[in-house]
């Protein structure tokens, strides 16, 4: 069952920083180098300090992003900038944000979690991790020693009665608050109810989690705890190196929204919508939906509607024709990918690569993808013929995270894109 605790967390002191928005900055896995030197200039308490240090052309081992970082979390921390609460307690998260015209409100709150290896309890991946990306944050947490940013963990949660509990729990008080460049509202309360806290702790204490976002950073909390237990400076079970911060969000949540990813496909130079029409006929059945932007959105309506796994969208850059294609059977998914659960075999990920790409166009083309989330993205990457084939895909439902994580199985890469990002720099999670 998973463990569950508050914790006394670090936060900026605003008097001394002023506005909770120039501090604060999304993951480091979405900051490019234009926003990251936003960022930089916002302030000079700003959380990308810490999370995503620029690098400098004399770096060394013994001067480098993570001795920086280092540097100012000390120095901020001893001069007052940030401060530890002086109560464990669990934080209220509200983010408010827009998606095509619609508002949306999303709420968890952000705990200690106790670690524990994936496939040994009751923690989920539904990700594939790289090495790279985990050593780059191995050697900030051994820098820091700090959670800079929470992992995002859902958990199942039907009546809602967890949130309701944890909202009852700040009645009357006011939050703070943050705007990200995104223009997505971030509201952060402390819960210090001794009652309540009991009672989130009993309500989560059956319940798995299975990690949206931040596999990267728990797996290296995995390593960062057992890299201590194997030198002997693990004080015992309740030592903070066996917890990671963690933002708890109910699956039902209304403002939960999983963004479908396109791929904009590289490697069919001169590809037409017949010529590809007819490479997929033989396992598809074929649908025309027009030309240009309408025919684009034409597909994308149609696959919304239709509301399944097994139908994709495909615009061809040559001659600017759009089609939708659904599976007529799982048969060749089957023969191709034996080992794979049904579940992982439906995704409709699943089909555009193992079926559509590596398959029935492979004799044609090597693809290279690219991701966007937005139709307007595909749009605009068509109309530069940036790409020579743009391939709609419906989003994966909760359904599909859990199925699959509960198999131990790892979606396909880039197959869901919870929005909007937690912020980094809320509450902050010391480690030693």
């Amino acid at each position: 069952m998973p463990d569950i605790r508050p914790f006394r967390g670090v936060r900026y002191d605003m008097a001394q920083v002023g506005a909770m928005s120039d501090v604060v900055a999304p993951p480091y896995d979405v900051i490019d180098s234009s926003l990251q030197e936003k960022l930089y200039e916002a302030s000079p308490y700003n959380i990308i300090r810490l999370e995503l240090n620029r690098e400098e052309a004399d770096d060394s081992p013994e001067s480098n992003r993570y001795t920086r970082a280092a540097r100012f979390l000390k120095e901020w921390l001893r001069n007052g900038v940030l401060r530890e609460d002086p109560h464990p307690a669990y934080y209220l998260y509200s983010q408010t944000f827009e998606v095509e015209g619609q508002t949306h409100t999303r709420k968890g709150f952000l705990a200690r979690v106790r670690l524990e290896p994936f496939g040994s309890g009751k923690i989920f991946p539904h990700e594939h991790t790289l090495s790279g990306p985990k050593a780059d944050r191995l050697a900030l947490f051994n820098a820091t020693q700090y959670n800079l940013s929470p992992i995002f963990g859902l958990y199942p949660d039907d009546p809602g009665e967890v949130i309701k509990i944890a909202e009852a729990g700040i009645r009357d008080k006011t939050p703070q608050e943050a705007t990200d460049h995104l223009g997505v509202k971030n509201q952060l309360w402390e819960i210090l109810d001794p009652k309540t806290i009991t009672a989130l702790q009993g309500l989560m204490a059956p319940k798995p989690v299975f990690i949206a976002d931040g596999h990267h950073r728990y797996e290296t909390g995995l390593k960062f705890r057992d890299d201590l237990e194997a030198k002997g400076e693990l004080s015992g079970p309740d030592d903070p190196a066996n917890f990671c911060l963690m933002m708890l969000v109910g699956m039902s949540d209304p403002g939960l929204l999983i963004q479908p990813t396109h791929r904009l496909v590289r490697g069919f130079v001169g590809l037409t919508s017949e010529a590809l029409a007819a490479r997929l006929d033989t396992e598809f059945l074929i649908t025309p939906t027009g030309e240009g932007d309408e025919g684009c959105r034409n597909a994308w309506d149609h696959i919304q509607i239709a509301d399944d796994q097994d139908t994709l969208g495909f615009g061809t850059v040559e001659d600017g024709r759009w089609f939708v294609a659904k599976l007529r059977n799982t048969q060749r998914m089957d023969q191709l990918t034996p080992d794979r659960s049904p579940e992982w075999r439906s995704l409709g990920v699943s089909i555009l690569h193992e079926l559509v790409l590596n398959d029935l166009l492979v004799k044609i083309g090597a693809a290279s993808c690219t991701y966007v989330h937005q139709i307007g993205e595909v749009l605009d990457s068509v109309n530069k013929e940036a790409c020579d084939v743009a391939c709609l895909v419906p989003a994966a439902g909760m359904e599909y995270v859990e199925a699959i994580a509960s198999n131990l199985e790892k979606m396909p890469p880039k197959s869901t894109y919870f929005y909007p990002k937690l912020l980094s720099g809320l509450v902050l999670n010391p480690l030693r």
